[in-house]
């Protein structure tokens, strides 16, 4: 057992790098920085970076038999843990550490009324009962059902998403007046979000419907595709993507459901040989992704500069699709300002994080917009998933989750939450699960279908008793009842 003399030598050390560490960190964010309150934020994400990069397990495995096992929750709160963890060393070996006090509960806590106060104003007011929203995707019909938007709002509904890579924009207005109206009659505030289509990088036109199965090749083109050619050529919608691919790159088709893997690179394009399939036929539309390589593709298209004149009048929040950069929100920024220079601070953006680059660059994202206006973040976890591979998609998203919270941005949990409950009305075991561990974030995203007002309903519900037993990566430690 290590001696309480050890331990407070070893955690005064770790203060004082972490704090030199995060404070030149912080530095280089400051011009980022256009609100005050979001400093200490952006200091207290520099100083939680500066803390994991070190492994802290046998430290924190020590201090747990003195009581003293708080590290795995400072996520929000960096410094005011370290100091209460040396305050009480302190205290044990009859010492003082100049200008360390045991923080009181008002300073303690101050991170996590930042994130709340972020997440209100971002993505409306929580529930009484649970801290967490929950979003739906408007279908189609919302734009004539206007009972449809107003059942879901009863039923728990706090954000509206509409896709812009659906429908046209009178439906769109549609959507967005029939929300306003709903709010009116119920007496409940929701916030409306448009998420901007982004590159979507899928297969353009095809010479044949090729079967996508081990041993069979294509060759992805930036060309039309000649007929009856051999191999089968494909084009992508990206044609500048094509360009850029390297022999051994693996590429991900139709969602992972089939790979390919570079084996040359000719004057026509890149030619793929299928490793993994199920025999699927290669068709039109299906999506590309790329997880061995940097693609970088412009973020807004010139559709999504046209939908944005709309998204602005119409929403509260601009989803961003393929942000990887912090000068990608910096782009969003500019174009907002050209259309609303009074006002644009005012509007907030949802970052979509779905590649190997954004995750790395999360920090940088986080601060240059969570600087200047209202932020979240969305776990887009299905592409996320694709390019980063099943095995770590579990990881990466917790690893997510903290960062968010670090900073006191509010958080999205997105992609097929509750999907089979809201397409078929019966919902999966491990589907429940997942929508439980959601609870962690500030908002859950159901997407549309034929039960989706039930979907909001139990999705509410699960949510609500979850609140009694964990919040963030804190149990409640609410009294057991199943076993009195």
């Amino acid at each position: 057992m290590s001696s309480p003399f050890a331990l407070r030598r070893k955690i005064l050390g770790l203060r004082e790098d972490v704090s030199r560490e995060g404070e030149a960190l912080a530095t280089r964010w400051l011009p980022w920085i256009e609100r005050r309150d979001f400093a200490f934020s952006a200091l207290n994400l520099a100083h939680y970076l500066a803390l994991r990069k070190r492994d802290l397990r046998r430290l924190q495995a020590a201090l747990m038999p003195w009581g003293l096992s708080s590290l795995g929750r400072c996520e929000s709160r960096v410094l005011p843990t370290l100091d209460s963890v040396l305050a009480s060393l302190d205290s044990l070996c009859r010492e003082k550490t100049p200008g360390v006090e045991h923080p009181d509960e008002r300073t303690y806590f101050r991170g996590l009324r930042f994130l709340a106060y972020r997440a209100n104003r971002a993505l409306g007011e929580a529930p009484a009962d649970r801290h967490v929203r929950i979003m739906v995707t408007l279908p189609s019909e919302a734009a004539s059902d206007p009972a449809l938007v107003k059942d879901l709002l009863s039923r728990g509904a706090s954000c509206f998403r509409i896709n812009c890579a659906h429908d046209e924009p009178a439906a769109w207005e549609a959507m967005a007046a029939h929300v306003r109206r709903a709010e009116k009659e119920r007496g409940r505030a929701a916030k409306i979000l448009m998420d901007l289509a982004g590159p979507k990088m899928r297969i353009g036109a095809v010479s044949e419907k090729v079967a996508m199965e081990k041993g069979v090749r294509i060759l992805l083109t930036s060309d039309v595709p000649a007929p009856r050619a051999e191999p089968t050529e494909a084009s992508c919608t990206e044609p500048g993507v094509v360009n850029s691919l390297r022999v051994g790159e693996r590429r991900m088709i139709d969602d992972g459901s089939a790979v390919a893997t570079v084996v040359a690179v000719l004057p026509r394009g890149a030619l793929l040989e299928f490793t993994r399939g199920k025999g699927k036929k290669l068709k039109p539309e299906k999506g590309l992704n790329f997880p061995d390589s940097d693609i970088r593709v412009p973020p807004l298209s010139d559709k999504d500069r046209s939908d944005l004149d709309f998204a602005l009048r119409l929403a509260d929040l601009i989803g961003y699709s393929f942000v990887q950069t912090a000068d990608d929100i910096g782009l969003l920024q500019e174009e907002m300002k050209a259309r609303l220079p009074a006002t644009w601070r005012s509007k907030g953006i949802v970052a979509k994080i779905e590649t190997p680059l954004a995750v790395r660059n999360l920090p940088d994202i986080l601060v240059r917009g969570a600087g200047v206006q209202p932020f979240a973040v969305m776990i887009a976890r299905g592409d996320l998933a694709v390019e980063l591979g099943f095995v770590r998609i579990a990881e990466i998203q917790e690893e997510l989750l903290w960062l968010c919270e670090a900073a006191h941005v509010p958080v999205i949990w997105a992609t097929q939450v509750l999907d089979a409950f809201v397409k078929n009305g019966i919902p999966t075991r491990a589907e429940m699960t997942d929508a439980a561990m959601a609870n962690r974030a500030e908002c859950v995203m159901l997407n549309k279908g034929p039960f989706l007002a039930d979907g909001v309903s139990v999705l509410g519900r699960v949510l609500s008793r979850m609140e009694t037993h964990q919040f963030k990566k804190t149990p409640q430690l609410r009294a057991l009842q199943s076993w009195r």
